[in-house]
Formats: C-alpha cells, sequence, structure tokens
C-alpha cells in the first residue's frame, strides 16, 4: 500500500492545481463577459454591411471592373488563420489546425496554398508541417483594434486585386455561446454574389453612381468582416479557455476525493494493523 506521506503530498499537489483551474477560470469568464459584448455589438452592423454589399454587388454587370468580386481559375489560395497566443483551451487552437491541413491537403491539394497566421499556436506549428507561412500577426492580441485589422484586410486585398491570390478563406472559431465554438471556413476573396439576382434587394436610391459607393463599401466590408471574425475567435476563446479550466478542476476535485477516500483507507489500515499489533504483544506478556 502507498506510503500515507506519499498520499498526502499527492492531495496537496492536487489541491494547488484546482486553485490554479479555478482562477484560470474565473480570469476567462471576466475577459469573456468584455469579448462577448463587444463580437455582439459588432455584428448587427457587420452583418447588414455584408448584406447591402452583396445586394449591390449583385446589381453590378461583371463588367463594371468590380475588383474584388472577379472570379479566376483557383491556382493560388490563401488562408487567413485565426488562432489563439496561449493554450489551455481545449481543442479551440487545434481545431483550427486541423481544419486548414485538411483543406490545404485535400481540398486544395492541386494549388499553390498559402498562410497568413493570427495566434502563435498557428504561426509556431504551421511550419513545422512545411506550409507556407508568408506572414504572421500574433501582436495583434495585444490590443485588437479595428485599425491594426485594417492593415492586415488592405494588405490581403492589395494582393488579391494584384492576382497573387484567386481565392481567400478566413478560418476560425466563431463564438455562439461559452460551451460551444463553430469553425468556420468562410469565403473573404473574392466576394461572393448571390447566384438568384431576384432574392436582391433593389430598392435604392444611389448617390453617388452605384459603382462609386461599392468602390469605397467593399473595402470597409472586408475590413468589418475580417475585423468581425477576429473578435469572434477572441470571444470563442476565453469561452473554450473557461469551459477547460471548469471541466479541470471538477476532473481534479474528483481525483482528490479518490485520494482522500484512498489515504484514509490507507490510515484506517494502518491503525488497525498497530492495534492487532499491541493487543498480540500484550497477549503475549499476559501467556
Amino acid at each position: 500500500m502507498a506510503n500515507l506521506k506519499e498520499i498526502r503530498i499527492r492531495i496537496s499537489s492536487v489541491e494547488s492545481t484546482i486553485q490554479i483551474t479555478s482562477a484560470m477560470k474565473m480570469v476567462s469568464a471576466a475577459k469573456l463577459k468584455r469579448a462577448q459584448d463587444a463580437i455582439i455589438q459588432l455584428r448587427p452592423y457587420a452583418n447588414k454591411l455584408t448584406e447591402m454589399l452583396v445586394n449591390l454587388s449583385a446589381s453590378l454587370d461583371s463588367g463594371d471592373g468590380n475588383t474584388f468580386s472577379k472570379e479566376r481559375e483557383e491556382k493560388n489560395i490563401l488562408f487567413v488563420t485565426i488562432t489563439s497566443n496561449r493554450g489551455l483551451c481545449g481543442g479551440f487552437n487545434s481545431n483550427i489546425i486541423k481544419r486548414t491541413t485538411a483543406l490545404i491537403k485535400q481540398e486544395f491539394e492541386n494549388c499553390n496554398s498559402s498562410i497568413i497566421s493570427i495566434g502563435k499556436k498557428s504561426s509556431e506549428d504551421f511550419p513545422k508541417k512545411g506550409f507556407n507561412v508568408i506572414s504572421t500577426h500574433d501582436d495583434l492580441y495585444n490590443e485588437i483594434t479595428f485599425e491594426a485589422v485594417s492593415e492586415i484586410a488592405e494588405s490581403i486585398m492589395n494582393d488579391f486585386a494584384n492576382a497573387k491570390y484567386d481565392k481567400v478563406f478566413l478560418v476560425y472559431n466563431q463564438f455562439k455561446n461559452a460551451a460551444t465554438q463553430i469553425i468556420m471556413n468562410e469565403n473573404y476573396l473574392p466576394v461572393e454574389t448571390p447566384e438568384d439576382e431576384s432574392a436582391t434587394i433593389g430598392d435604392y436610391i444611389f448617390e453617388p453612381s452605384k459603382e462609386e459607393i461599392v468602390d469605397v463599401l467593399i473595402p470597409k466590408s472586408l475590413k468589418t468582416q475580417l475585423f468581425k471574425a477576429i473578435l469572434d475567435s477572441h470571444a470563442a476563446e476565453h469561452g473554450a479557455r473557461m469551459t477547460a479550466m471548469h471541466k479541470a478542476t471538477d476532473n481534479a476535485n474528483d481525483l482528490k476525493d479518490d485520494l482522500t477516500l484512498f489515504y484514509n483507507k490507507a490510515r484506517q489500515a494502518a491503525i488497525t494493523g498497530e492495534i492487532l499489533e499491541i493487543v498480540g504483544g500484550a497477549e503475549a506478556l499476559n501467556g
């Protein structure tokens, strides 16, 4: 049977783990509230902007020079992967890495694939797998601002406009609630137009021209779309970490209970053994 001192040390170690995971859970819960408020406030604006963009783009003729809506043969693909800088959040990061790897090796195996990585976890993993990571933006999480995200979006838009890439995807975790994250493989460029043009809303009065409005609206919408994806991922990260730490705390409590029961049984056995030795010694003296 294990030494009682060893069991006490293990119980003490588990108690320390419980304190750490409980503290991390509370920190993530506090950060989640702020991140959740940010994405919830942005979503209606971003969705409405995207809806207007899709409708306006669909109403333009293919020859109007709408650069960001041009469909090209898919030869060069860019993936913008959004993970976190830290771990201890369950499968949050590994799911994005696995999804991107599957897309590159299966769906786009005959294309030249490149990656822009946002988050240290993907920035460290993809080079090890031999993927072409053209840039990393891990410092973005120090302060997530629309201006910083806009710089990344502008770089992507310029590369697409210059035909460096034929298609761009965003791969990230969309925040649903604290316990659920949805893995998104979202088309970023070219801007998609609805197949059924009758479904578009055409009741607009355009001032200035429709083309001028689209030229201004598309870049703004694309910047907002990337900003929304990063805020979504940021909120999802804290939700995933909070859930992971909650489960870790529960598991540690269960382990502590098992060890405490085992310790009590071992201690009881040791006490019983000592009593039997005393009684046996007393009987020997009396005999």
